[in-house]
C-alpha cells in the first residue's frame, strides 16, 4: 500500500511516516496543499492523510478540489480542532473519515488500515489499456488475450504505468515505486526495464503503447 501524509508540522508528520513505514506501507510527505495535489495528480495513492489546517491551500480546499477531478482516493481528515461543524463540513466534502489531534497512534494505523482496504475493495484488481489487460490479483497479463510473461521488476512497472495511463511517470518516480530508491544511482536500469516490457507488449503489435517523453520520463497510452 502506498499512503500520502499531508501535514506541515515536521515533527507530527515524521511520527506518522514512521510509523506507517513500520506497518510495511510506503508512505509520500507533502508540507502543503499545492505540493499535495501535484503528488495525487501522478502518483497513484490507496489512502491520504489530509491535516485540515495546512500553509496556503487548506485541508478541506485540497479535498473538494480532488473530489471535483473525481479522484476518489480514500481520506483521513486530522485537525486539532474538534468542532462537530467542522467535521461535518469534511465529511461532506468527501472525507472518508475523521480524526481529532491528538490521537493514539494505534487508532491512526487501524483508521488508515481500514480505509485503504475500504478503498482497495472499491477499485477493480483488473487494469486495461487499450486491448492491454493486467490482473492485480493473479499478477498476469495480456495483451489481446495474449499471455505476456513478466518478472516480478517488470510487473511492478507495468502497474506503475497502468494506475495512470495518460500520464508521464518521471525517472525518479519510477526509481522510488519500483526499485524503492530515494536517489537516482545514476545507471541505465530503467532504460533496460522499459526496452524488455516495450518488446513484450508492443512488440509486433498496434497501436504501439509505450512510449517515451524525451527529457521526461515514459507513459502508457494508445495514441501518440
Amino acid at each position: 500500500m502506498r499512503v500520502l501524509v499531508v501535514e506541515d508540522q515536521k515533527n507530527v508528520a515524521s511520527f506518522i511516516r514512521k510509523a506507517l513505514v513500520a506497518e510495511g506501507i510506503a508512505v509520500d510527505v507533502a508540507e502543503d496543499g499545492e505540493t499535495a495535489l501535484t503528488l495525487v495528480g501522478t502518483t497513484p495513492f490507496d489512502g491520504i492523510v489530509l491535516d485540515i489546517m495546512l500553509p496556503g491551500r487548506d485541508g478541506l480546499s485540497v479535498l473538494r478540489l480532488l473530489r471535483e477531478r473525481r479522484i476518489a482516493t480514500p481520506v483521513l481528515l486530522l485537525s486539532a480542532r474538534s468542532e462537530v461543524n467542522e467535521r461535518v463540513e469534511g465529511l461532506n466534502a468527501g472525507a472518508d473519515d475523521y480524526l481529532p489531534k491528538p490521537f493514539a497512534l494505534d487508532e491512526l494505523l487501524a483508521r488508515v488500515r481500514a480505509l485503504c482496504r475500504r478503498g482497495n475493495e472499491q477499485n477493480s484488481p483488473l487494469l486495461r489499456v487499450a486491448d492491454l489487460t493486467l490482473d492485480t490479483l493473479s499478477r498476469t497479463a495480456r495483451r489481446s488475450g495474449a499471455f505476456i510473461e513478466l518478472s516480478a521488476r517488470e510487473f511492478r512497472l507495468l502497474e506503475l504505468l497502468m494506475r495512470a495511463p495518460g500520464r508521464v511517470c518521471s525517472r525518479m518516480m519510477i526509481l522510488e515505486k519500483v526499485w524503492d530508491y530515494s536517489f537516482d544511482p545514476g545507471t541505465n536500469v530503467i532504460e533496460v526495464y522499459v526496452s524488455r516490457l516495450r518488446d513484450k507488449i508492443d512488440g509486433g503489435r498496434s497501436p504501439k503503447l509505450l512510449h517515451t517523453v524525451r527529457g521526461v520520463g515514459y507513459v502508457l497510452k494508445e495514441t501518440e
